[in-house]
Parts: structure tokens; C-alpha cells; sequence
């Protein structure tokens, strides 16, 4: 059988709240022709053209949920090192913890976030370095507000924005253990969640550059081995997903998968999932706006052949050709590897071929990770990140063999 949608009563009132407070707004046929649709395995503009995501993650959902590299580097020139390789869009992602801190209090600012984590000394320290690096900001200015900064140049570079809801918890992601897994793990209060999904498309109704939402990311077991089933999975999706359309009907809302987003071919074929319930794309009033996301890090791969088989049975199939019954598009949200040893490497090559290579065009990408380095990261404070597409003070290319991989990948992705 297939359930219908339904809009969870609790969140009405919130939504209602929301619309008054954040309009959304209507954009005439400029850049980025928005809003998107879907039509069978591609993104579709506002004039109709086919829109195809090549991009980058760029990660604000750690402990002090500020999009990182900030100390380092403006807004601004992190995102024209981004246009540089040619890309179009970005994978913003954040934690629900910053909506609670909203709802509770109040927006957090610089200065309290940097202190929260990373103590009052380094705190400080770094809070200086991103007010010299960025002249816009003040130790008053607030994370949301950061958020905005990279949303309106995002625009003025002509860069898309992908919001993510990376955790619940503003930690590193993922595992297990992290308390950020399933629905109804420690911090994963669903509830909470779904208030921070409705809010955060609100909100971003003002941004022009910003098209689409995820609703989780990388869905996974808990560690007693509660969740990474499809029942409770579409028990909370549905919901979820329906409450953005209501907050905020233009986005595309991407759909991830379980084993930390690896499986989605149950939903894609259309199976039972468990108790005679069948996803179907056409139950739903957004059915035009879902997207697939997938993640791969088959990193140790020995054959193109055994990734290509992977991805296909994950969710690929749909966009293949054949019949599939909730065709729609699926992009790889997550992909990546050591800049300095990995770009040559089976699996780096493979993935380029294989969504270069897809029947009726290239599909969509966002690579892990811009970040040359962390604020924090597992507890140690500016942390090197040795598979950032920059170095460690978001400068230069950490490698320019791997930078030269993906701005061919690019090329190859935005025929």
C-alpha cells in the first residue's frame, strides 16, 4: 500500500510563525532561474534547461556551527576559489543544535560560539582572526548571520546553495556512537529536528542563490543497533520532508539513504519496506521536487567494475534508463580522498567516469571537502584536513594534480 502526505499538526504554528516572520520571496527569470523542479532523472530550471550540481561541501556544523576556514580566509575568497574550479553550487551544512539555541535564547554570536568551543583563550584568539579576516563581522555578528554572509555571496559569484542538515548535535559526524544517528538517539530529538528543517527553509526563502535542502545526513545505526530500518525511516522522512514544502515550497528536498546513506535502492525500486508499505514519489505534493543523495567512499577499490555495480544497486539504476518507479535524479552528496596521495587512484578515476559517463548526461556531485583545516575537530583545535581541496590555511590548492582532477571534473560535469 502507499500513505498519502500528511503535515504534522505540531508544526503549524511554527510554520506560521515562520511565514510571517521570513517571506518568501518571488524571483523573476534571472540567475539562478529558480525555483527547480524535476522531470524523470534531471534538475529542471524555471526556463526549463537542465541544471547540473558540481560542487563542493563546505562544512558549518562542528562545535562551533560556523561554517569553517574563517580565521583564514574572507567569505568572499573562499567562494572565488570554489568559482575558480568552475563550480556551481555548495553543500552548506549545519547542526539543529543552532535552531534550538534560537528557539531557547536567542542567536549565538562569534564571540560566545568560539568561546563555547574552543575555551576562552584560543576562543578569543580565533574570534580576532575572523573579524580581521572578515572587516563585515563583529564578535556581535551571529551564526545565523554568517550563514547569510555565505548565502549573499554565494549569489554575487552565482554559486547555488545546498543546505544540509549535517547532526543535531554541533560535533564532528559520523559514527555510531555520536549520539546523532537515528531518529530518537541521544541528541536526535525529532521533534527539535523538524522544527530546525521547517526554520531553516524558511529562512533561507531570502537567500536568491539558495534551490535545494537536504533532510538528513548519512542516517545510520545507533550503538546498541537501534535504526537503519526503512519503516522508521519513512515514518520521520515523510513527515520531515513535508513540513519544508509547507515552510517553504520551492526547494528541492534530497532524500538520503541508510548505512550512512549508501542504500536506496528499496525506495528508488519502489519495494515493500518491511509492512506492506510502498514508497511512491506520486503520493506526495512535492513528487517534483525529490531528489536521491548518495555517498561513496569505496576509497580501497580495486575495479571501476565493482564501484559502478555498487552505486547502480544503491539507487544509481534510477538514473540509467529503464524502468524504475521513483525515477528521479540522484546525486553523489558526498565523495573524496587524500588530496596529496589519492587523485589517480581507481575509485577517484572511477567516480569521474561514472557519473560523466551516465545515459542522458553527467549526474551531479558535491566533493568532500573544501576545508583545509578544522577550528576543531574530535577535540584537537585547528585540525588539518589532508582531504581538503585547500591547504591548510584555505590559501592555495593543497595539491594541483588533485585540484587539476576536479576542475576537469567539473568541465566534464557542466557540458
Amino acid at each position: 500500500m502507499s500513505l498519502t502526505m500528511h503535515i504534522p499538526l505540531l508544526l503549524l504554528p511554527v510554520l506560521g510563525a515562520l511565514t510571517q516572520a521570513s517571506p518568501i520571496i518571488s524571483r523573476a527569470s534571472s540567475w539562478p532561474n529558480a525555483p527547480f523542479t524535476t522531470s524523470g532523472r534531471d534538475i529542471k530550471n524555471n526556463l526549463n534547461e537542465t541544471v547540473t550540481y558540481a560542487g563542493v561541501n563546505w562544512p558549518g556544523a562542528a562545535d562551533t556551527m560556523i561554517p569553517e576556514g574563517l580565521q583564514y580566509q574572507s567569505v568572499s575568497t573562499i567562494m572565488t576559489k570554489i568559482k575558480d574550479l568552475g563550480m556551481n553550487v555548495i553543500r552548506l551544512t549545519y547542526a539543529i543544535e543552532m535552531i534550538d539555541d534560537i528557539y531557547e535564547n536567542a542567536d549565538t554570536s562569534l564571540k560566545t560560539a568560539f568561546i563555547q568551543a574552543l575555551g576562552e583563550t584560543n576562543g578569543t584568539k580565533v574570534l580576532n582572526q575572523v573579524l580581521t579576516s572578515n572587516p563585515s563581522f563583529t564578535e556581535n555578528t551571529t551564526r545565523l548571520e554568517v550563514f547569510d554572509a555565505i548565502a549573499a555571496e554565494a549569489y554575487t559569484q552565482q554559486i547555488y546553495v545546498h543546505l544540509d542538515n549535517h547532526v543535531s548535535k554541533g560535533i564532528w559526524c559520523c559514527g555510531h556512537d555520536d549520539g546523532n544517528a537515528w531518529f530518537g538517539d541521544t541528541y536526535f530529538n525529532v521533534t527539535s529536528w523538524k522544527r530546525g528543517l521547517a526554520f531553516m527553509a524558511s529562512h533561507a526563502s531570502s537567500w536568491p542563490a539558495f534551490t535545494s535542502i537536504s533532510l538528513r545526513n548519512e542516517l545510520r545505526t545507533t550503538t546498541n543497533g537501534t535504526g537503519d530500518n526503512w519503516v522508521s525511516w519513512y515514518e520521520n522522512m515523510i513527515p520531515a520532508a513535508d513540513g519544508i514544502y509547507a515552510a517553504n515550497d520551492q526547494p528541492l528536498i534530497f532524500f538520503s539513504g541508510l548505512n550512512y546513506d549508501t542504500q536506496l535502492g528499496t525506495i528508488v525500486n519502489g519495494n515493500d519496506i518491511g509492512n506492506g508499505t510502498e514508497f511512491s514519489i506520486h503520493d506526495h505534493a512535492y513528487a517534483d521536487k525529490i531528489i536521491w543523495e548518495l555517498h561513496n567512499y569505496a576509497n580501497s577499490a580495486t575495479s571501476c567494475g565493482s564501484i559502478r555495480s555498487s552505486l547502480r544497486n544503491q539507487g544509481y539504476n534510477a538514473m540509467e534508463g529503464g524502468n524504475v518507479t521513483n525515477k528521479a535524479p540522484v546525486l553523489l552528496t558526498e565523495f573524496g580522498f587524500d588530496q596529496n596521495t589519492a587523485s589517480q587512484s581507481v575509485y577517484a578515476q572511477c567516480i569521474k567516469e561514472y557519473l560523466t559517463g551516465l545515459p542522458g548526461g553527467p549526474g551531479g556531485w558535491m566533493q568532500w571537502v573544501i576545508s583545509g583545516s578544522y577550528y576543531i575537530r574530535q577535540g584537537e583545535q585547528d585540525k588539518d584536513e589532508t582531504w581538503g581541496l585547500l591547504n591548510h590555511d584555505w590559501s592555495e590548492w593543497r595539491n594541483q594534480t588533485a585540484a587539476d582532477y576536479t576542475k576537469s571534473f567539473v568541465d566534464a560535469t557542466l557540458i
